[in-house]
């Protein structure tokens, strides 16, 4: 058969973790816990079985955790937005992200992405038929080049991914990133797909800006997050997505064909957990800020330097000062020398960049990064001697 993906292989993340597991390295690539989740919610789990929550959800998401979505981002964000006709719960952010591209474009359309890009920006837009356009995030600080942007819109444009707090460069949009956004799609027929699964994950005391708080883009804006994320939990894969009622009627007849019903236990467990601790998101921020500068400190006197993290639970780690070598080739020295699994940025370009860089994810035990520091800090003072 003819592939639609020729040139897609194997994803970085699940060539390292394999490698991680096969060399007993410490995984700080792949972006996963490695602690347990709220008791609680496990509990809630199990209640929403023993109570019959078992059979087929609503397409659109169970009416419990859509009305508590929608509470939370009243909370969050003072906005109201319609649980019935404006948020859909989806197989994880992954399948709303997909299935937004499938609604939004088609056949010679051209979407527009930041590199580095998330990896599965690109396949779904493929896979739609439309060309995905790829552009590189500005250095120093992968800022966004908004008249690069300008120049690169076509008549074809029909789709804009924005992605902050932003994996894997770790930055978050600015107030005037929005604004630029909104500024750029101004009277023509473009939508934004934005990627915020990290929302809550913000350093230093900045705060999230979501396309759902901008007027304009709120109107035009397929919003994804994550559950996953937001309650330590990466295999619940549960993930939604908002946006104003005429997109939504449009990604779900793309969701009912795709995953359809998502978990139903899983969705009363959540909705249950987060009328039960609907502040459960405010403590992430703090949570992983504790851990990024506790690796931060721990790596301070290695020849290594670590630009602060704005958000997410990863962080970069420069090695410029050790290698001139590419990322790719550093972080496979990483794995085998250091026995440190890291994720190289390479695999997020379409050409990749000369960037010494490669990502750590810091949402683990503090046991766990005083090891990889321990590690990374003999490794460097050896390349260093």
């Amino acid at each position: 058969m003819i592939s639609k993906l020729p040139h897609v292989g194997t994803t970085i993340f699940t060539v390292v973790s394999r490698r991680a597991r096969e060399l007993g390295a410490l995984n700080l690539g792949q972006g996963f816990p490695d602690y347990d989740i709220d008791p609680r919610l496990a509990e809630l789990v199990a209640q929403a079985m023993r109570t019959g929550f078992n059979q087929y959800a609503p397409m659109e998401g169970a009416m419990s955790l859509r009305e508590a979505i929608a509470s939370k981002l009243e909370r969050y964000y003072g906005l109201r937005r319609d649980p019935l006709a404006e948020i859909t719960v989806t197989l994880g952010a992954t399948e709303a992200i997909f299935s937004a591209i499938q609604a939004a474009v088609g056949a010679g359309d051209e979407v527009i992405a930041f590199d580095p890009a998330y990896d599965s920006y690109e396949p779904a837009v493929r896979l739609a038929g439309a060309r995905c356009i790829r552009l590189p995030l500005t250095q120093p600080g992968f800022r966004y080049d908004w008249d690069r942007v300008r120049a690169t819109l076509t008549a074809r444009t029909r789709l804009i991914l924005f992605n902050s707090p932003h994996n894997p460069a770790c930055t978050t949009a600015s107030a005037a990133d929005l604004e630029a956004l909104a500024d750029v799609t101004r009277d023509r027929d473009i939508l934004v797909l934005s990627d915020e699964v990290y929302e809550h994950v913000v350093f230093d005391g900045a705060r999230h800006h979501s396309v759902l708080c901008h007027p304009e883009l709120a109107q035009r804006s397929f919003a994804v997050f994550s559950f996953g994320k937001t309650l330590h939990a990466t295999g619940l894969r549960i993930g939604y997505c908002v946006a104003p009622a005429a997109l939504t009627q449009e990604l779900r007849k793309v969701h009912q064909f795709n995953t359809f019903s998502i978990a139903h236990p899983l969705q009363e467990a959540i909705a249950g957990y987060l009328r039960e601790k609907p502040d459960s998101g405010a403590g992430l921020a703090p949570f992983f800020q504790a851990k990024r500068d506790r690796l931060r400190a721990a790596l301070a006197g290695s020849a290594f330097a670590l630009p602060p993290a704005q958000g997410t639970y990863f962080q970069l780690l420069d090695f410029s000062a050790l290698s001139k070598e590419g990322d790719l080739r550093f972080a496979e020295r990483l794995l085998t020398e250091a026995g440190v699994a890291t994720i190289p940025l390479a695999p997020f370009y379409e050409s990749p960049q000369p960037l010494p860089f490669v990502r750590l994810c810091i949402a683990k035990q503090d046991a766990t990064l005083d090891e990889a520091a321990r590690r990374l800090n003999r490794f460097a003072g050896a390349v260093a001697a």
